[in-house]
């Protein structure tokens, strides 16, 4: 039986692997690979983040160990279930379709990321609220993510011209489209931080371990499709909300 995740060959492989991918982002789906090495492609992945992140995160922690706001501010407002369920389900779903599934262009893809990230800029900048929170902008917000996604689509479906446009930008461009989703991924979890000069200062090594879940959702979005960084976002926030109800129990 071929068990590619007990041999430490097949990690340099798969570091080899993304470290070019990283030098020189390529739009196209591996049709080489079965949907079984996808999976145990995405596994190693996972493992390969864990041995680099928690050496790391020991090392910033002892750096500047900022408070997670947001996580404190979830763990208050939700029973336990309901927390694993935002945390778990909800909120990888809306990362991932608002920073990954446009990187492979479609009018669909492209109207629901912008739709997404129209929510995160009304929840984040215009009513400075959380994007969990169902308080009296949630509805205004929700409609206007609906509203955006659905323009978006129409115009691209209307406009042969504009969507052909698009199509060549991404092909042209799509190593600057990358590592802008990557960072910007990255980046917009300093809101889960209190805005001061000394967390904008450490603000690259605040967000490492989010801007290494990108670099590797975004390979695997691409190389593999869509499902694979969900369930590696999903699975990843599976296993810190489980610590965090240890830590709570003990």
């Amino acid at each position: 039986m071929n068990y590619p995740l007990i041999k430490p060959r097949y990690y340099f492989s798969l570091l080899k692997d993304i470290i070019q991918f990283i030098k020189k982002p390529v739009n196209a789906k591996d049709h080489n690979k079965t949907t079984k090495f996808k999976i145990y492609d995405t596994i190693g992945l996972f493992i390969l983040k864990l041995l680099f992140l928690i050496p790391i995160s020991v090392i910033i922690s002892s750096i500047h160990d900022p408070e997670n706001l947001t996580k404190a501010n979830m763990a208050e407002r939700f029973s336990p279930l309901v927390l694993f369920w935002v945390a778990v389900i909800i909120l990888p779903t809306v990362e991932e379709i608002c920073f990954r599934l446009s990187l492979r262009f479609k009018p669909i893809y492209f109207a629901m990321s912008s739709g997404v990230f129209g929510y995160y800029v009304l929840t984040k900048i215009v009513f400075q609220t959380k994007i969990s929170a169902i308080d009296d902008s949630f509805l205004l917000r929700l409609l206007c993510s609906i509203g955006l996604i659905a323009l978006v689509y129409t115009v691209l479906r209307l406009s042969n011209a504009l969507k052909q446009q698009l199509v060549k930008f991404w092909e042209r461009y799509f190593a600057l489209i990358y590592y802008a989703s990557c960072l910007s991924f990255a980046w917009i979890h300093a809101f889960n931080y209190e805005a001061n000069w000394m967390n904008l200062l450490f603000l690259p090594l605040i967000t490492l371990p989010q801007l290494m879940s990108a670099i590797i959702s975004g390979y695997t979005r691409v190389s593999f499709g869509f499902q694979y960084p969900l369930l590696f976002h999903m699975f990843t926030n599976s296993i810190a909300v489980s610590i965090s109800f240890l830590s709570l129990a003990n």
